[in-house]
């Protein structure tokens, strides 16, 4: 039998493995988010909104990740696999996609908007009613907010901030003072509007709207009197925008960040959009300007910022144009006429979000707040948003003589500010805020409730997939874990105490802990499946994430691939394995699935023989989540609940034929074409059905849905 130290040692005789690119996964996650807005069975405005959340991923991809390669382009060293040519081929890349979302835009969608009365209109198609609405429009609440800045040596190229809307005007003739400075740049602030309404008694019936930037394009010429107007362009430039502090060095974490978000909208340039239309002298004087390579330059048919259409999705109000809407069911499993503390006590409790409602854990939250039998709550928060309700609940638990105690995570990346507010809210009312741990982000998501019971306290908890945020909860799919066993609301103490006093982790009973323990358990799990397969018996692994790049885990699972285990990963996003090579993976598929709502439930399955193991947990197979983050995953030790996250999470997922993508020995994502699989059974609208049917009859095992049975993988 082959020993875990074994199948390290077989790694050097093993087939050379190339890892596929991240950066360029990443990109492809996004064409299948595209498709979305491609498919012509996805409600017209829905369609709108997938294109703009390919935009809104896009800016935040150049910003966070575009410094490197850039970096490498412009001959700098750099660890990792940066070069000019990798530069180049993701370049390539990005500017494919983005020519093909305006083309869809342009092409496909404005149409098919107008056919539908919602139009776009530029200032060639406005009657002369409409003109004149927008020439007062700008005249009332744009032009009292322009300052032009013409260029000359006191008057340098302003400090252009991050994704801001911006001309570039070439100017003929010579200023008040009689000399020839012929550029002016034009800042647009951001508290204007970039899309309007046009009100109705000028639209004839029609839902009209004129962009910020065909107001502003028709009215240029007001901003320069006594001057002639040549060539311009609407332009926005994109800066790498991930804030690097050195905590070892600072005396106060949230005053660091407070000031280092004060200079992220001015970081090194990345990216620069312009019209289609600029003129080859301005574009090259800004990339002059931005020190950006011809690469770095998007020229683009339309408005250079696409996600602020999202405007037009809430402004146009055509239901019928969109998914029906999805309302959450409650809980079965939390009876309305039974306290939630007492249904603990009989077992753990799973709530499958966004079909069941996140309304359980605020309800949850509530209670606590409001028995006198409790004592004490603790919780942590990542990416909360600014719930009112979740700041009144705590609030009050502070009023009424409650130990409240948060670790507010103030480096969760672009909600930073949002975060270090809800500290100093939290602050000023009295509870206890902590920061983490030095080093590491706290991504770990958990509320853990003390209470009195007779001569005893109790603990209940709540573990999570996904954060406390009551919006996105109804966005994504994550499993919400409530618990009283005394074993694992005891680990999540000690992970708290861990997190507030430095203190080194106890053995935990269930709970797996990075940068601890996670990444061992997993990497001896997988290992331990190979060991399995290699011995003869069934052994398999299905591992759901958000992404899988953690090279560690990579090659152990194609060890254990190699070693005839069969592995199914569903990874939504980013995945560095290559799957279906010959010789190397032939026992690894890889699908992702995107729909209607994001996926974001982390599930870890381990099977051999009739042994199963199944954890979920708040973190991706990712090294920076097993190596750089307080993440946690737990076991799901009952086992109809156990069964539940498999009928659930795994099996219609596997089975997928509307919303599944399967990655090919090429590195392409093409969509599932498997027969044994239907073609017609989207994983989510059949839960999203199963569940609304639950109030009203019990739920049947989601895999009689597809007909796989229970226990059904292929």
């Amino acid at each position: 039998m082959l020993l875990s130290a074994d199948l390290q040692a077989a790694d050097s005789a093993a087939p050379t493995v190339t890892f596929l690119d991240r950066d360029h996964s990443i990109l492809a996650f996004n064409e299948r988010v595209f498709d979305w807005a491609q498919r012509s069975d996805v409600p017209l405005l829905e369609r709108l909104r997938y294109l703009c959340i390919v935009s809104s991923n896009l800016d935040e991809f150049f910003e966070v990740r575009a410094a490197t390669h850039l970096d490498a382009a412009n001959g700098r060293v750099v660890d990792g696999p940066y070069t000019q040519e990798s530069f180049r081929a993701l370049s390539e890349a990005a500017h494919d996609l983005v020519a093909r979302q305006y083309a869809l835009f342009n092409d496909t969608l404005q149409p098919a908007m107008k056919r539908e009365s919602i139009q776009i209109v530029s200032h060639s198609e406005r009657d002369a009613a409409q003109r004149q609405w927008v020439k007062s429009y700008f005249e009332r609440e744009v032009r009292p907010l322009l300052m032009p800045t013409g260029l000359d040596p006191a008057h340098p190229f302003p400090l252009v901030a991050n994704k801001s809307l911006n001309f570039i005007v070439q100017l003929k003739g010579r200023d008040a003072f009689g000399r020839e400075n012929d550029i002016s740049i034009v800042k647009v602030p951001r508290v204007l509007p970039r899309l309007i309404r046009l009100p109705d008694k000028l639209t004839g019936g029609r839902t009209l709207f004129v962009l910020l930037t065909s107001v502003i394009r028709a009215h240029l010429s007001e901003l320069f009197p006594g001057r002639d107007v040549g060539q311009f362009s609407q332009f926005r430039v994109t800066r790498h925008s991930d804030l690097a502090i050195d905590e070892e060095e600072v005396i106060n974490l949230r005053t660091a960040l407070r000031q280092g978000l004060e200079y992220r909208h001015y970081g090194e340039a990345v990216r620069l959009e312009v019209s289609a239309s600029c003129d080859a002298q301005l574009s090259d004087f800004l990339l002059r300007q931005f020190k950006l390579p011809d690469l770095a330059l998007y020229r683009v048919h339309g408005p250079v910022n696409l996600a602020r259409l999202t405007q037009l999705i809430d402004l146009a109000n055509v239901p019928r144009l969109l998914f029906p809407e999805h309302t959450p069911v409650w809980p079965l499993q939390f009876p309305v006429d039974q306290p939630m503390f007492e249904r603990l006590r009989e077992g753990d409790v799973l709530v499958h979000q966004p079909f069941e409602s996140f309304d359980a854990v605020l309800g949850l939250l509530r209670e606590a707040v409001q028995d006198p039998q409790v004592l004490a709550i603790r919780q942590t928060i990542y990416r909360t948003g600014s719930d009112p309700e979740l700041m009144g609940l705590l609030r009050e638990a502070v009023r009424r003589g409650k130990e409240v105690m948060v670790v507010v995570e103030l480096k969760a990346r672009f909600d930073e500010e949002a975060n270090i507010n809800w500290a100093e809210m939290l602050e000023g009312i009295g509870a206890q805020v902590v920061y983490g741990v030095v080093g590491l982000k706290t991504h770990a998501k958990m509320l853990l409730i003390t209470r009195r019971e007779g001569s005893k306290l109790r603990r209940y908890g709540h573990l999570s997939t996904g954060n406390y945020n009551p919006r996105t909860a109804r966005l994504y799919t994550d499993i919400s874990y409530f618990t009283a066993d005394p074993k694992l609301t005891a680990d999540m103490e000690h992970v708290f105490v861990h997190i507030t006093g430095q203190s080194r982790l106890p053995h935990m009973a269930h709970l797996l802990v990075a940068p601890f323990h996670l990444q061992k358990a997993l990497l001896e799990r997988v290992d331990a499946m190979a060991v399995a397969a290699a011995a003869g018996k069934a052994a398999r692994i299905i591992v759901k994430t958000n992404a899988l790049t953690d090279e560690q885990l990579v090659r152990a699972l194609l060890r254990a691939g190699q070693s005839g285990v069969r592995i199914d990963l569903i990874v939504r996003g980013a995945c560095i394995l290559p799957a279906q090579v010959p010789g190397v993976s032939d026992n690894i598929r890889v699908r992702s699935v995107v729909g209607r709502f994001l996926e974001h439930t982390r599930v870890f399955y381990f099977r051999q023989g009739d042994e199963e193991q199944l954890y979920l947990s708040s973190a991706d197979w990712m090294s920076r989540n097993m190596l750089r983050r307080i993440e946690l995953a737990w076991p799901v030790t009952d086992a109809d609940l156990r069964q539940r996250v498999v009928d659930e999470c795994l099996v219609p997922y596997l089975h997928d034929g509307c919303d599944a993508w399967d990655l090919g020995p090429d590195g392409r994502y093409i969509r599932s074409l498997d027969a044994a699989r239907d073609e017609h059974h989207s994983a989510q609208r059949a839960l999203a059905l199963r569940y609304a049917q639950s109030s009203v009859q019990a739920l049947a095992p989601a895999s009689e849905s597809n007909g796989s049975g229970g226990r059904t993988w292929t």
